[in-house]
């Protein structure tokens, strides 16, 4: 399918809205200078529109398959997956102790959203490596790393995560793979894993496993789980891949959607392991890789979104249906309002989950450079919301592409319905959006609600600032935040968990409604008020914005009602 990279809207982000120099000045991030920035946006793009994009119908009508224990996958995915690991797109973030190129992950997330929107299947495969290459850098032994990241970084090794067992889900403390010492370091590892993204490949020449697992005498739930590499083959003495490790995909499963990418059950029997991080300790490594992936998935609902948008605008610019409404238009259906309307929804909630997204990309850029903790906790607060929001968002896009297309949504040969079946899971995958939600009003809350109230403070600020050059954009923006403050508030003072938890999805919604006008209004006073920005910015602030009162009112209702039927009522 035709894609193109977004590239204005990222560099109107760094450079007006987000100011990725405040990241680029740090002696971390030094070597990222505009030229780089620019060239690597650029050479990223043309790769996601010449050799990735061409691949998404390829991974839907072909799909990855087992035959006979190897798992075969989409035709040109080797090529696609070759061009990503060649041109250093999986190291881009990853230490350059070991190869990487130590890049500020608001480039990184850049990268991986026009990867996601080109081929969502194959991108997966790059993004599960880069956040197994961060779990073994903050982790992982001296002798792994030495081992295992060097490949991992270059593409030549690829990376999994197996967490999921068919008992324990979300639950993760329930699970049952057990793990014994070998008695000379390494481990036996033994249990089913079920679905595990990327679980093999026949163009990788080794896949890296982490598996949560017990060991013998550990504590019950999540404070008795210890975190494994498993390899599928056991390098050997010069760190090439040697024997077959004692593991096998069972099973592909037949799903929804990504049907390029294959979501493996994965048996382990014995097979060999090396700990990482400390015993008992694997659930804190783990995080590393999903915290990591997280945003990453967000990201990926942006990407869905980004590229569903473009198929129904193209359609909408060539499809001819009923009178033209308006004088001097087309003729084509785009000149109907709904239609307009559609599309003009899709634009501007793409543009604000794209500027949450970076923004908590650049926080994660400024603690790793300055360990800052108050960047951490606004990159903490921020990544459930980014999850959450843009997987529905590209739910939500997706589903409005779909009903662009009209009748001919609904047929499989425009590719339309590829776009809305993809991206379903990912507001399941990496820890349900109502789990994110709950995260939010949550673990997210423990500081009393000081992180958030940091951020309703800059919106405000700027909602001032911007009261006189427009009145129209900065007024509801700045009684939207103060709505926001008092639901936080009000959720801080809710002793009962279960109170929070009830509301915890409407307020995550009514909090990115609020930081994405937040965002548009900045790019409106960027653009000084009169271009298509700031136009676009009217439509949300005036159009969607609105929608945050509904949801935090919701939100304050707690668990009143929501008991109110007896499960005997709810069935009849």
């Amino acid at each position: 399918m035709p894609y193109r990279a977004p590239l204005s809207d990222y560099r109107f982000l760094f450079d007006q809205v987000l100011d990725l120099t405040q990241v680029t000045a740090t002696e971390r991030f030094a070597e990222a200078t505009p030229d780089m920035i620019e060239a690597i946006l650029t050479e990223a793009g043309r790769m996601c529109e010449e050799i990735l994009a061409p691949l998404q119908r390829n991974g839907d009508l072909t799909p990855a398959k087992l035959e006979n224990g190897v798992v075969r996958t989409s035709p040109g995915f080797a090529d696609g997956y070759r061009a990503i690991a060649d041109g250093g797109w999986v190291s881009m973030g990853a230490d350059p102790e070991h190869g990487g190129m130590g890049l500020p992950m608001a480039l990184v997330s850049a990268v991986n959203e026009m990867m996601g929107a080109a081929c969502l299947s194959l991108q997966l495969n790059p993004l599960m490596t880069q956040g197994q290459i961060e779990a073994l850098e903050h982790h992982a032994s001296d002798a792994i790393k030495e081992t295992y990241l060097p490949k991992l970084i270059s593409g030549e090794w690829c990376g999994t995560m197996n967490l999921t067992e068919p008992q324990a889900g979300s639950d993760v403390g329930a699970l049952n793979t057990k793990a014994v010492a070998n008695g000379d370091g390494s481990y036996a590892v033994t249990g089913q894993k079920i679905y595990i993204s990327w679980g093999d490949n026949d163009f990788t020449g080794n896949v890296c496993h982490l598996v949560l697992a017990r060991l013998p005498d550990a504590a019950p739930g999540t404070k008795g789980i210890s975190l494994f590499l498993v390899p599928k083959y056991l390098p050997d003495e010069d760190g090439n891949p040697g024997r077959a490790n004692d593991l096998k995909v069972v099973s592909l499963e037949h799903k929804m959607g990504l049907h390029g990418s294959p979501t493996a059950v994965m048996q382990y029997d014995g097979a060999t392991g090396w700990l990482i991080g400390e015993e008992n300790d694997g659930m804190r490594a783990m995080f590393t890789m999903m915290n990591n992936a997280r945003l990453g998935v967000g990201i990926q609902g942006l990407s869905v979104a980004e590229g569903a948008y473009q198929h129904a605008l193209a359609y909408a610019q060539e499809r001819k249906q009923g009178r033209v409404p308006v004088s001097g238009g087309t003729g084509t259906i785009i000149d109907h309002a709904d239609v307009r309307r559609m599309l003009m929804t899709m634009k501007a909630d793409i543009f604000a989950v794209r500027a949450i997204a970076l923004a908590c990309a650049v926080s994660i850029d400024m603690k790793t450079a300055t360990g800052d903790a108050e960047w951490g906790a606004r990159a903490a607060l921020l990544t459930p919301i980014v999850k959450a929001f843009g997987t529905d968002t590209g739910i939500a896009v997706a589903e409005m592409g779909v009903q662009v297309h009209g009748g001919m949504g609904y047929i499989e040969e425009t590719g339309a319905a590829q776009y809305s079946r993809d991206v379903r899971v990912t507001a399941i995958y990496e820890g349900t959006n109502g789990i994110q939600a709950m995260d939010l009003v949550g673990r997210k809350m423990m500081d009393g609600g000081e992180a958030a109230f940091r951020l309703m403070d800059e919106i405000e600020t700027v909602a001032e600032r911007t009261r006189k050059t427009l009145p129209d954009l900065a007024e509801p923006v700045w009684e939207a935040a103060e709505t926001l403050r008092e639901t936080i508030e009000w959720m801080v003072a809710q002793t009962d968990m279960n109170n929070r938890f009830a509301g915890a999805v409407p307020f995550l919604k009514g909090f990115a409604r609020v930081l994405g006008a937040h965002f548009h209004l900045m790019a409106a006073e960027a653009e000084g008020g009169d271009g298509p920005r700031s136009k676009l910015a009217r439509f949300y602030i005036k159009r969607m914005l609105p929608e945050y009162a509904g949801a935090l009112a919701h939100a304050r209702e707690g668990t009143e009602g929501l008991y109110a039927l007896d499960i005997d009522e709810l069935v009849a």
